[in-house]
């Protein structure tokens, strides 16, 4: 990478798309990150708050180029405080796999100049040989207290279904709907897909709800996230699914 764009000093406020492009890019190319970004381990970055809550004043202080965001995961008023403050953002739409591979490929060579990485086109090899093996009717919990599972039109959902699971609430009116545990445990499904965030379900702690439905315990990081887990995601996931049956 040479030229202007080399010296760029980018912030993300997206745990996956920080991993992405620190996995793309030169070092020194993220100056800041969120306190959720755990990915790649050895980060050297700024840390900034949060997703929900990331410090403008310290963002703005780091003198970015550019603030990487997610329509879902990031708030519109913290984006416009940046915007405000003459600091570019791009914001990132990723509501499927599709629209996941066109959006990483707008960042990493449009956004930041950046060549397109191994990594991506690898991780449209692994999905392009999925074979959805059954179907099975699931819902899928992301939250606790109160119960909060996945609804229409989202990318967890998405990538679930070229598995061979299919999202009972994937019609529902909402994309997190809030739905009583009494209702899930009566709903009939085969299976009751939990992932490890973003609210942390393990063994001991989301199974115990519905005794009667085989429990998937799942990565969240490869059902959630978009950006170098996508490779080894289909593998990830079809395992822990295939050890619900």
């Amino acid at each position: 990478m040479t030229g202007p764009r080399a010296r760029l000093r980018a912030v993300s406020l997206v745990p996956s798309l920080t991993e992405a492009v620190a996995l793309s890019g030169p070092p020194g190319l993220l100056v800041g990150v969120t306190d959720w970004c755990t990915h790649p381990g050895d980060l050297d970055a700024a840390r900034i708050g949060g997703t929900k809550n990331p410090d403008v004043a310290a963002i703005t202080a780091l003198r970015p180029d550019l603030v990487i965001a997610n329509e879902e995961e990031n708030r519109a008023p913290d984006l416009a405080a940046l915007e405000a403050a003459g600091i570019p953002v791009l914001v990132t739409v990723v509501r499927s796999l599709p629209q996941a591979f066109t959006e990483l490929d707008r960042l990493l060579t449009g956004a930041l100049g950046l060549a397109r990485p191994g990594w991506l086109t690898d991780a449209e090899k692994a999905w392009a040989g999925v074979e959805a093996v059954g179907t099975r009717r699931a819902f899928v919990p992301v939250w606790r207290r109160p119960w909060m599972v996945l609804g229409r039109d989202t990318f967890a959902g998405d990538l679930l279904a070229r598995l061979g699971v299919v999202n009972a609430y994937g019609a529902h009116p909402e994309r997190y709907p809030k739905v009583p545990a009494e209702e899930l445990a009566a709903s009939g499904c085969d299976l009751v897909v939990l992932p490890d965030e973003p609210y942390r379900f393990t063994g001991d702690d989301g199974p115990e709800a519905f005794p009667r439905i085989p429990a998937a315990l799942v990565s969240g990081r490869h059902l959630t996230w978009y950006g170098p887990s996508l490779v080894e995601a289909p593998a990830v996931l079809a395992r822990a699914l295939d050890a619900a049956r």
